[in-house]
């Protein structure tokens, strides 16, 4: 999963992405709205908007991607029916309740040091694999994932890996 901030960001790294996720917190809505159909309709690959239910329903997006402090993902089912609905999570709790609330996946991490949250403890192999046994979702590992950490979070039971700077 790409991480980007805006639809140009995405549509350079839909090559490289099996899904897009448009995270603009800063951004109005208005202008979030027109971006995100722009890349909705450009996309050669699903994609899901940060946290915005009513920008995903409005632009036709393939679902949202929720922080951990944002509304459950069981509210946001009843807003998007049977678009995607992912949960970010920093621990196998959260996890856990992520599922049983409804969420269709959910990103773990940060799993090694992150750039884009350099004073967050990141969370280690192990914990991403506890994570990952805990739940029948796809876990995408996140936080410090280069190309040789694949095999690590491969072997942890990871389904993939959400970036945000190896898509800048």
């Amino acid at each position: 999963m790409a991480i980007v901030s805006s639809a140009e960001a995405g549509l350079r790294a839909a090559s490289r992405a099996t899904i897009i996720q448009l995270r603009a917190p800063g951004r109005s809505t208005r202008d979030l709205e027109q971006d995100a159909t722009r890349l909705v309709a450009s996309s050669p690959v699903p994609v899901v908007i940060s946290s915005r239910c009513d920008v995903a329903v409005a632009c036709g997006a393939a679902g949202v991607n929720l922080p951990e402090r944002d509304i459950s993902p069981a509210e946001a089912r009843t807003l998007l029916g049977e678009r995607l609905v992912g949960r970010s999570v920093h621990s196998l709790e959260s996890a856990v309740a992520a599922e049983a609330g409804g969420a269709d996946y959910v990103i773990f991490g940060p799993v090694w040091p992150s750039t884009s949250h350099p004073d967050v403890q990141p969370a280690g192999v192990e914990a991403l694999a506890r994570v990952a046994r805990a739940v029948r979702i796809p876990v995408l590992a996140i936080g410090g994932v280069t190309v040789e950490r694949v095999a690590a979070f491969r072997a942890a039971g990871a389904a993939g890996y959400a970036a945000i700077s190896a898509f800048e």
